[in-house]
C-alpha cells in the first residue's frame, strides 16, 4: 500500500483497530505537553488514576496562560503544576519561559514522533514533521500512563503548493488564503497534509504558521514532509541527530487534492469576528487601528517577529496606535534582544509583553471599547480579547508592522510604494540559536533536577467530580437554546477573573456559558439537571476540558447540536455527557425551557450500540436524535465519564485503561 506521511506515522505507532477513514483507531503516543489552564486538571485525573509515574516518552508542562500570576491561585497552580512534573517524571517551563507550542518546537518537536497535547494548537510542530494532536485532558492523562489515544481515522487531503510566494506574501497569507476558502470547518475529520514543490521554498517556522492554524480549519493536524529545510532548521536549534526524512509514498494515495498557487498569494486578512472571514488586506485599507500586537504561538517566532523590527527600523509608530511585541519563547526574545532588534523597536516606539498566550485569551492588552485591534494571532472570536463587542483583525507579521507605522489598516505593498524606502522585509532564519537548547534550557526542569518531593496543593485546588454511571433515564430542561460556533471561550470564558479557578471545577461551575446567558449557572443549579441544545459546530475552539467538565457538575445531562467540534465531543464523552445530533428542523423546533426526555433506557442504549434515540418534547410530540459513538465511546459514557471507565478497568480486572496500549 502507498501511503501518505499520515499513515506512515500512524502505522508506526498503531496499536488499535485499522487505518481506513471513519474508523476508530488507536495509537501509542510518543510525547505529552499540557499547559497551565489544562494541566492541573491533567494532573489531578493522572493522581485519580493511581499512576506512579509518566510512561511516554517524554512529557512536558508548560505555564504559558496565567503567568502574570494576578492572584495566589495562579501561582499555587503553577507551584503544583512544577510539583506534579517533578513527583511524576515530565519537563516543567517555568512562568514566562514561552507558549507552549514555540517552546515544544524549539526543544522537543521531532520528525516522526506523535504528539499529544491539552491544548487546540498542538498540531504546530507539523511543520517539521510531527504528527501531533489536541486532545482533551482526560485523554492526556491516560496517554501520559501509557494508554493508547483513540481517534476517528481522518481523511488525508493533500494541499499540494506550487510556486514561490511573491513579494510581501507569507505563510500566515498562505493559511489565511485556505480560511476564507474552506471555512473554519473545512478541515473537520481530516489531516491536511502538504507537499508539492512549493513546499522546499518554506522553511520551517514558516510551515508552522500554517499547521498552527489548521485547528482553525477544525482540521485533527496539519503535516509537512522533512527535508533540507528541516534538517537546517534542526541544527539551528542544536538537534540535528533528530532528522528523519519523510515523505509520501510514490503514488500515495489522498482522500482529496487542494492545489495552491503560492505565487497567486497576496496579503489577506480575518475580519472580525471569525477566522474564516477572509478579504484581500486592500478590501479593509483605510481602517483606523487602536492596537497592533504581533507574537502568540501563531507567529511568536524570532523569524516572525524580525520581519516586522526590519520595518520599524528608522521609523516610528503612529501615535495614535499603539504596538505591543509578545514573543513566543523567551528565547525568540533573547535573540531579537543579542541583535539589536528589541533596542530597534523600543526606538520605535513598540512595547514588550512577557512571553505568553495572554493577549490571545484576554488576560492583557484587552482593547478599549470601540477600537480596532489588529493582531498575528490565530483567533478572532468575538470576546475572546477580554470585551464583549470587540473588532479583531488577524493578519501577518509584516500587514501588522505596516499599519502601525501607517495607523490604519493599508496593503504593504501600497505603504512600500507611497514611502518609498520601504522594502519587502523577506524571510531570515535566525542563525543565533543558544548552544545547549531543550535540557540545558535555564527555565526547563529536568525530570531529574526536581525540586519538590510531592504534591504541593494550594487552598484553591479542588478534587476532580466524577459522575456516576448513566442510568435508564436522561433528559430535563432545555436551560439554554443556543446558535452555531459557539466556542469553548463561549462555555467556559478563558479571562484572567474566571481561569484562576481552573483547578476547582465547584466554583469555576459558576460561570458556565455566561457569556451566552448570564442566568445560566444560577438556573442550572436550581433545576439541578438539564440540557443544552445548539447549532452547528458545537464546542469549536480551544481544548478544554472544563466546558464539559462543569456543564457535567452542573448536572447537565446531554447536549442534542446539528453538530459537534472533534475535541469537545470527545470531552463529553469523558465526563459522561450524551452527546446527541439533530437536524436542522428539529433545532428549529426546539425552545428553550422546552422539557426533553430520552424514551429509551439510556443506559441500555448506550451500551447496546443504539443509534437512534426517541426524545420526547413536553410529553407531547418526539423526534429522532442520533449518536455517533465507537464500541469503546459507549463504554466510557456508559460508566459516567473516562476516569469512572478506567477506575472500573482497574478493579474489574486488574488492568488498568491507562496500562501501555500493547499490553
Amino acid at each position: 500500500m502507498n501511503q501518505t506521511i499520515t499513515e506512515q506515522i500512524l502505522d508506526d505507532h498503531l496499536v488499535d483497530g485499522e487505518l481506513e477513514p471513519g474508523e476508530e483507531i488507536g495509537i501509542d503516543v510518543d510525547q505529552v505537553l499540557t499547559q497551565d489552564t489544562t494541566g492541573t486538571m491533567v494532573w489531578l485525573q493522572f493522581e485519580a488514576l493511581d499512576m506512579d509515574e509518566v510512561q511516554t516518552e517524554l512529557a512536558a508542562q508548560y505555564c504559558d496562560h496565567q503567568t502574570y500570576q494576578f492572584d495566589f491561585k495562579n501561582t499555587d497552580d503553577h507551584r503544583f503544576l512544577r510539583s506534579a512534573a517533578g513527583t511524576y517524571g515530565a519537563f516543567f517551563s517555568r512562568p514566562g519561559n514561552g507558549i507552549c507550542h514555540q517552546v515544544h518546537k524549539e526543544n522537543f518537536a521531532a520528525p516522526g514522533k506523535t504528539l499529544l497535547g491539552s491544548d487546540s494548537h498542538t498540531p504546530t510542530p507539523g511543520g517539521l514533521g510531527e504528527l501531533a494532536i489536541g486532545a482533551g485532558g482526560l485523554d492526556i492523562a491516560v496517554a501520559m500512563g501509557g494508554g493508547a489515544y483513540y481517534v476517528e481515522m481522518p481523511e488525508v487531503v493533500n494541499v499540494r503548493l506550487e510556486g514561490e510566494l511573491p513579494s510581501w506574501a507569507t505563510a500566515k497569507d498562505i493559511i489565511l488564503q485556505l480560511l476564507g476558502d474552506l471555512s473554519v470547518k473545512g478541515g473537520v475529520g481530516k489531516v491536511l497534509e502538504y507537499t508539492g514543490p512549493g513546499v522546499e521554498t518554506l522553511s520551517v517556522p514558516e510551515r508552522t504558521t500554517i499547521t498552527n492554524m489548521g485547528t482553525e480549519l477544525g482540521a485533527t493536524s496539519s503535516i509537512f514532509p522533512t527535508d533540507d529545510r528541516t534538517r537546517e532548521w534542526l541544527s539551528e536549534v542544536g538537534r540535528e541527530d533528530e532528522f528523519v526524512a519523510l515523505s509520501p509514498d510514490e503514488g500515495a494515495d489522498y482522500h482529496d487534492e487542494i492545489v495552491v498557487d503560492l505565487s497567486d498569494i497576496e496579503p489577506m486578512i480575518a475580519k472580525p469576528s471569525m477566522p474564516d472571514n477572509v478579504v484581500p488586506v486592500g478590501e479593509v485599507a483605510g481602517t483606523e487601528v487602536d492596537q497592533v500586537m504581533v507574537g502568540s504561538c501563531t507567529n511568536g517566532a524570532y523569524e516572525d517577529i524580525l520581519p516586522a523590527a526590519k520595518m520599524l527600523e528608522g521609523r516610528r509608530v503612529k501615535r495614535q496606535t499603539e504596538m505591543i511585541v509578545a514573543p513566543g519563547s523567551k528565547q525568540a526574545s533573547e535573540m531579537l534582544a543579542r541583535e539589536g532588534w528589541t533596542a530597534e523597536l523600543m526606538a520605535a516606539g513598540v512595547n514588550f509583553s512577557e512571553a505568553t498566550c495572554g493577549a490571545c485569551i484576554g488576560i492583557g492588552h484587552v482593547p478599549a471599547s470601540d477600537s480596532v485591534s489588529l493582531r498575528t494571532f490565530n483567533r478572532n472570536f468575538e470576546g475572546r480579547s477580554g470585551i464583549e463587542d470587540d473588532s479583531v483583525y488577524l493578519c501577518s507579521p509584516e500587514v501588522a508592522a505596516a499599519a502601525a507605522i501607517a495607523g490604519e489598516i493599508v496593503d504593504p505593498r501600497d505603504l512600500a510604494t507611497e514611502l518609498g524606502d520601504l522594502e519587502d522585509p523577506g524571510f531570515e532564519l535566525g542563525d543565533s540559536y543558544s548552544d545547549g537548547m531543550g535540557q540545558e534550557d535555564p527555565d526547563i526542569i529536568n525530570p531529574d533536577q526536581s525540586i519538590d518531593d510531592g504534591l504541593i496543593k494550594g487552598p484553591n485546588i479542588a478534587d476532580v467530580p466524577i459522575r456516576d454511571a448513566i442510568g435508564s433515564e436522561a433528559g430535563g430542561e432545555a436551560l439554554l437554546r443556543m446558535g452555531d460556533n459557539i466556542t469553548t471561550d463561549h462555555i467556559i470564558p478563558a479571562t484572567s477573573d474566571i481561569l484562576m479557578y481552573r483547578s476547582n471545577v465547584p466554583k469555576l461551575s459558576e460561570y458556565t456559558l455566561s457569556r451566552v446567558d448570564e442566568t445560566f449557572p444560577e438556573r442550572a443549579q436550581e433545576a439541578s439537571g438539564g440540557v443544552l441544545v445548539a447549532g452547528e459546530n458545537y464546542g469549536q475552539g480551544s481544548s478544554r476540558e472544563h466546558a464539559a467538565l462543569c456543564p457535567m457538575y452542573l448536572g447537565i445531562q446531554a447536549v442534542f447540536a446539528q453538530s459537534f467540534a472533534r475535541i469537545h465531543k470527545a470531552n463529553l464523552f469523558n465526563f459522561g455527557i450524551v452527546p446527541l445530533t439533530i437536524d436542522a428542523d428539529i433545532y428549529d423546533s426546539i425552545q428553550q425551557g422546552d422539557d426533553l426526555r430520552i424514551v429509551d433506557d439510556v443506559g441500555k442504549a448506550v451500551e447496546n450500540g443504539q443509534e437512534e434515540f426517541t426524545v420526547r418534547v413536553n410529553g407531547n410530540r418526539e423526534f429522532t436524535a442520533q449518536m455517533d459513538a465507537s464500541e469503546r465511546e459507549r463504554e466510557i459514557l456508559a460508566a459516567g465519564g473516562k476516569l469512572s471507565w478506567v477506575k472500573q478497568q482497574h478493579d474489574g480486572d486488574g488492568a488498568s485503561g491507562a496500562t501501555p496500549a500493547d499490553d
